[in-house]
């Protein structure tokens, strides 16, 4: 099992290098889940970015002269993402999920509204709640959709009308059933 300091450590340390290079990241992914109580067992972090491919690369090469271990995938023209980077050490995995020029508007809007951080001082902020649920309804799939049932079951107090608007400002459909699904009342 990895040392959560050493790998939030390392997070830290990717987000200043992404910052170096204009680009601006949430937490999303498990660390994310978690903040919301719903607790996956996976030992990564992932973080959310608006990155065109020559940011992208640019950051790579950033963290390979850091001493970091670093595979970028580009996307290609049927790609739902902008591109992955899987960014390795003793500390275990962090991957930059890059949306831009697929569905920017969502980490836009995370940034711009994220007010929790991951723990005090830190860079790492959290993916706001209505963007976490917009991106797992963009993802699709049976565990981002398993993971949309949980979190709603698990948050019953948040604002379900915020979330609806966050959705349809998206385009995104398929909510109404999932909040069906996690047996929450609907507001």
């Amino acid at each position: 099992m990895n040392d959560a300091d050493a790998i939030l450590h390392a997070a830290e340390d990717v987000v200043t290098i992404l910052r170096q290079h204009r680009v601006d990241a949430v937490v999303i992914g498990a660390v994310a889940l978690a903040a919301f109580h719903y607790v996956r067992y996976t030992e990564d972090v992932d973080l959310g970015v608006n990155a065109d491919l020559p940011t992208l690369r640019a950051v790579a090469d950033a963290l390979r002269r850091g001493g970091y271990a670093v595979e970028l995938r580009e996307p290609d023209a049927t790609d739902p993402l902008g591109g992955v980077m899987d960014v390795s050490g003793p500390f275990g995995l962090i991957q930059v999920v890059s949306f831009a020029g697929r569905f920017p508007a969502v980490v836009d809007d995370a940034v711009r509204l994220s007010s929790a951080v991951v723990r005090v001082g830190s860079p790492l902020r959290l993916v706001p709640f209505p963007q976490l649920i917009a991106l797992k309804l963009y993802a699709g799939g049976f565990k981002s959709k398993a993971d949309i049932v949980e979190l709603l079951a698990r948050n019953p107090d948040f604002d379900l009308d915020e979330v609806r608007r966050t959705c349809a400002r998206y385009r995104l459909a398929g909510l109404d059933e999932l909040i069906e699904e996690s047996g929450i009342s609907i507001q």
